[in-house]
């Protein structure tokens, strides 16, 4: 085993190997996820960035383990003999498809005797209804996407993929470099601000999700209309600019004072003098990768065969099937509550917007 245990990074190999430890012995673990403490997230980010050694983080998850936060079976046994995987909906069927069916083949493989189908739905409801009534048994997902089927379907985030070495990026505010009164998230109420997309994961679900659930913004009512209103009632002005880089260029015109996006926008989006222009003025929070997510009614030993195979795309023999999908680098052991429990409480804050979120990916509409 370990000698095949080739992934992209010397960083990703260690993170695989202990937080796999789930995948790559007969074993199974059940996180109990609400029991995570928040140190241990803590500890892998120092982890990630060289301030603290391998021998420290590995001591991390052994307590983990030695504590039962995190339980070790030996129950490996397969009790089905079909699997169908769903994809996201984010591109053409017919170009999707394709590189779907490498995975499909590759698993098939990997778990002898299941036969593995994979569904590439026009939108996510497809995928959430099947999850529930028991017809789709694990899908790759977006973010906002899998707490909803968190929400309606039981299903469970068993990895996150990993897309230039990190899990998240960070949701940040923007504002003009000369720009004094604007020191933090709070002080972009009563101002004139743009938003990417009512959909934006950083650039409107996890700055808004944060003063509401901060107490800053109250929302009277149940409905995405009582939203829309407390946007008004909050902000001077807002807009929905379309993306990242049509905010900041708002921003850079003057026509807002602030804009929300992601940490690393600027730098994409805009040359070196504009870049200069503008300065961060608060970083908000982690927005989560995406995520595989499997029916809750999977049992243990599928589950952790069906983990166990998907880690093995990380291995450098098996990482192009992985990078064509959906371009992500490797696929890491979480849970619901470790990965993307924090950021599905602004989602659930912000009331109608899980539709929203939903028609977004829409392709029927």
């Amino acid at each position: 085993m370990k000698g095949k245990f080739k992934i992209i990074t010397r960083k990703l190999i260690l993170l695989s190997i202990t937080l796999v430890a789930v995948a790559v012995f007969p074993l199974a673990v059940s996180a109990q996820s609400d029991a995570v403490p928040s140190w241990i997230k803590n500890t892998a980010g120092w982890w990630a960035d060289d301030k603290i050694s391998e021998i420290e983080f590995v001591n991390s998850m052994e307590y983990l383990i030695d504590s039962g936060i995190i339980q070790i079976s030996s129950q490996q046994n397969v009790d089905v003999s079909e699997l169908t995987i769903g994809f996201i909906p984010v591109e053409k069927a017919d170009d999707l498809t394709p590189k779907a069916e490498s995975l499909e083949k590759f698993l098939e493989q990997k778990i002898p005797g299941v036969d593995f189908k994979v569904v590439v739905p026009n939108n996510y409801e497809t995928i959430i209804e099947g999850m529930k009534f028991g017809h789709i048994d694990g899908a790759f997902m977006d973010t906002g996407p899998a707490w909803i089927a968190h929400n309606r379907a039981g299903a469970e985030a068993v990895l996150a993929e990993v897309v230039k070495g990190k899990v998240n990026y960070q949701a940040t505010v923007w504002t003009k470099a000369d720009n004094n009164s604007i020191n933090s998230l709070e002080d972009t109420l009563g101002k004139k601000v743009a938003f990417t997309s009512i959909t934006g994961s950083s650039g409107f679900v996890r700055p808004m999700g944060t003063l509401v659930t901060d107490g800053h913004i109250k929302i009277e009512g149940d409905d995405i209309i009582a939203l829309k209103a407390a946007l008004a009632d909050s902000f001077e002005s807002y807009t929905f600019a379309g993306g990242y880089k049509a905010a900041l260029q708002l921003l850079l015109n003057d026509h807002v004072d602030a804009a929300f996006g992601s940490d690393i926008a600027p730098k994409k989006y805009l040359d070196p003098v504009d870049q200069g222009k503008l300065k961060a003025i608060d970083t908000i929070g982690p927005v989560p990768s995406h995520v595989f997510v499997v029916s809750s009614e999977m049992s243990v030993g599928t589950k952790t065969a069906l983990v166990n195979a998907l880690v093995q795309l990380n291995y450098a023999e098996n990482n192009d099937i992985l990078r064509n999908i959906y371009g992500a680098e490797a696929l890491l052991p979480t849970s619901t509550s470790m990965h993307i429990g924090d950021f599905g409480k602004f989602i659930d804050a912000l009331v109608g917007l899980d539709q929203k979120i939903l028609d977004k990916y829409n392709k029927g509409s």
